[in-house]
């Protein structure tokens, strides 16, 4: 795996640990780099930096159970995985759900989810291609 991904993204967290947990099992990412503060995993082709969100700001934040979503953002990143079903099903025993019924994209089928913390985001798989 390379040290230097083509893409990513970073996410400021309040628990690193959990959150670094959620995403390595739901998107099948690995650990590249830890130390306090910051997990960096990634896979060939994706990078997702997580960030702890200093510690006076965090005592502040309260994440409820289940999480309250953070939809109010300019920004979702997503990510595709082998199975929709089988990330869904990770991500409810991790806390996350996914958020509705598929749908169809070009080449993709898509949902929306929700991880630990409540952050959105959306998982895609790959659609099957179209009998000639």
């Amino acid at each position: 795996m390379s040290a230097t991904a083509q893409a990513g993204v970073v996410l400021y967290v309040k628990d690193i640990e959990r959150v670094a947990q959620f995403y390595a099992q739901v998107l099948g990412l690995q650990v590249q780099h830890r130390e306090p503060g910051w997990v960096v995993l990634a896979s060939t082709a994706f990078q997702l930096e997580l960030h702890a969100i200093p510690a006076d700001i965090a005592e502040r934040i309260h994440i409820s159970t289940p999480p309250q979503r953070r939809e109010n953002v300019a920004l979702k990143f997503f990510v595709t995985v082998p199975s929709l079903a089988d990330a869904g099903a990770i991500a409810d025993s991790l806390g996350g759900a996914l958020l509705q019924a598929a749908w169809a994209g070009p080449g993709f089928r898509a949902c929306n989810a929700v991880d630990c913390e409540g952050n959105v985001f959306q998982l895609r798989e790959p659609a099957p291609a179209a009998p000639n």
